[in-house]
């Protein structure tokens, strides 16, 4: 009795040797085939990123010219909260100078004092004042007075 193990039908190695080559060729030619298709969606995918990137600034453009208010908008709120911000450093910065502080609040209270006595003492000068603000106002506005 064998212990070794052997098939009933055994392959000539001529046969062998065919069938690798035949895979071989399958393989290359699948794989250029491959290649070739891949080749042609990354050059696919290529003109139309560069074709994207050519209209671009029409893009842009067309964006803006659709949406102009709005980023106008949010542009100048954008400004004002950063203005705010660096107005507020500012006065921080000068509140910390030892005598600045209180002199600027002198000198407010000292212009309050005067346009009190100025404007809103007597009927006149409060009617005069009223002008000069619906004047300012219609300026402001566009309306010619």
């Amino acid at each position: 009795m064998s212990t070794e193990f052997q098939s009933e039908s055994t392959i000539p190695e001529s046969e062998q040797t065919t069938a690798a080559q035949t895979s071989h060729t399958e393989d290359s030619s699948t794989a250029s085939v491959l290649g070739n298709e891949a080749s042609q969606q990354v050059q696919q995918i290529w003109e139309k990123i560069s074709g994207l990137l050519g209209n671009l600034p029409d893009y842009v453009s067309d964006f803006f010219k659709e949406y102009r208010r709005p980023i106008v908008t949010i542009g100048l709120i954008f400004a004002a909260f950063i203005s705010v911000k660096l107005v507020l450093a500012l006065l921080g910065a000068i509140n910390e100078i030892p005598l600045l502080a209180p002199t600027f609040e002198l000198i407010g209270l000292i212009y309050s004092g005067w346009f009190l006595y100025r404007y809103l003492l007597k009927a006149s000068n409060r009617q005069e004042l009223f002008q000069d603000i619906n004047a300012i106002k219609d300026q402001v506005l566009g309306k010619n007075a």
